[in-house]
């Protein structure tokens, strides 16, 4: 039996991407239907060798859908997910909105792949924050192993995390340099040509960014309450790709060799560690593929059972779209949508 699928913001890079990765992956779609704001109404996007015609979400009908991929924003998703899953349609988001509801499952596969069968409460998913995902995936089978006791983590995040705004500043104001135009910063709180801003989202009562608390909150969400996180987060004037330097101290012993040895074998890894010049990932490499890349693996001296990491993925893709449909297909594989009347 095949699918009905909407992609919710579809004009936008997320969605785009998500109509991408659906048909890349041979998603089980009999329908995909792409759906944005008014004002991208009959807008042509691309799925497969297929054009669709954009269609106008308040216009549409849920009742004959079995799943909505929704990257629409924080405000959208309050405002139309509860309504799209009381029409029996489960609504899999990429905002920040049901992230910390109890009754929603927040879910990275490749981590907690059994907390989906909580979906039906509100019949709504929530897909994590961009630099969670690729972190829990790498944390993931080392915690398994030898129990992390903290983490602490900086983030490299690319322009694309803010939208295609943020990525037509960046190339505006690295066009200005060179050509000498005065520049100005909309999207961004500074200039983010040739600059790195240590700020994303807003400031917290305890002087931390939002962002920052997202990556604490959502790693226990899905991982362990016990871990503690602390987090600083950094715009950098990269395109695609979020990168991370994680520092990890665990409970029980364990070396280089073995977490190398472990993420190897972890789902959605892939450790590229050669110690020598280049033997590494950075985030140009990571640009379209699926894969929560691993390098510079080493122990911390400084610490009893302790290793730093670098951490590296596509975060349009790992990060949102590409998770979103492994979550999608998850419901699938487990038989855990009903079958309609109309099927």
């Amino acid at each position: 039996m095949g699918y009905k699928v909407a992609v919710i913001g579809a004009t936008g890079n997320v969605g785009r991407e998500m109509l991408n990765i659906l048909h890349e992956r041979g998603f089980p779609a009999d329908e995909v239907v792409a759906l944005a704001s008014r004002r991208s109404q009959g807008r042509d996007v691309t799925y497969g060798d297929t054009t669709l015609k954009v269609r106008a979400l308040d216009l549409y009908d849920f009742s004959d859908t079995d799943i909505a991929l929704m990257s629409a924003g924080g405000s959208i998703a309050k405002e139309w997910a509860p309504r799209i899953a009381a029409q029996g349609c489960v609504v899999i988001d990429n905002s920040s909105a049901f992230r910390y509801d109890q009754d929603v499952p927040l879910i990275v596969p490749e981590v907690n792949a059994d907390a989906i069968s909580g979906f039906s409460k509100r019949n709504i998913i929530a897909n994590p924050n961009c630099s969670t995902a690729q972190l829990v995936v790498a944390l993931k089978p080392l915690h398994d192993h030898a129990t992390i006791r903290r983490v602490v983590v900086s983030t490299y995040q690319s322009v694309s995390g803010a939208g295609k705004e943020g990525m037509d500043e960046l190339f505006e104001q690295s066009r200005a340099v060179f050509v000498a135009d005065p520049i100005t910063a909309k999207k961004f709180t500074k200039r983010i040509a040739f600059n790195v801003i240590p700020h994303i989202d807003v400031f917290m009562e305890d002087g931390s960014t939002k962002e920052e608390w997202k990556v604490m909150a959502e790693t226990k969400k899905m991982l362990d309450p016990k871990i503690k996180v602390t987090c600083t987060a950094v715009r950098v004037p990269v395109f695609i790709g979020h990168s991370e330097a994680v520092n990890i101290e665990f409970e029980k012993p364990i070396t280089a060799d073995e977490a190398r040895a472990i993420l190897r074998e972890a789902p959605g890894c892939l450790v590229i560690d050669k110690q020598e010049d280049g033997g590494y990932v950075t985030p140009l490499d990571s640009a379209g593929e699926d894969a929560t890349y691993i390098s510079r693996i080493r122990e911390d001296q400084t610490l009893d059972n302790g290793l730093n990491l670098w951490v590296v993925a596509d975060n349009l893709r790992k990060g949102a779209a590409l998770n979103a449909v492994q979550i999608a297909e998850l419901l699938v594989n487990r038989k855990l949508l009903t079958e309609r009347q109309a099927a």
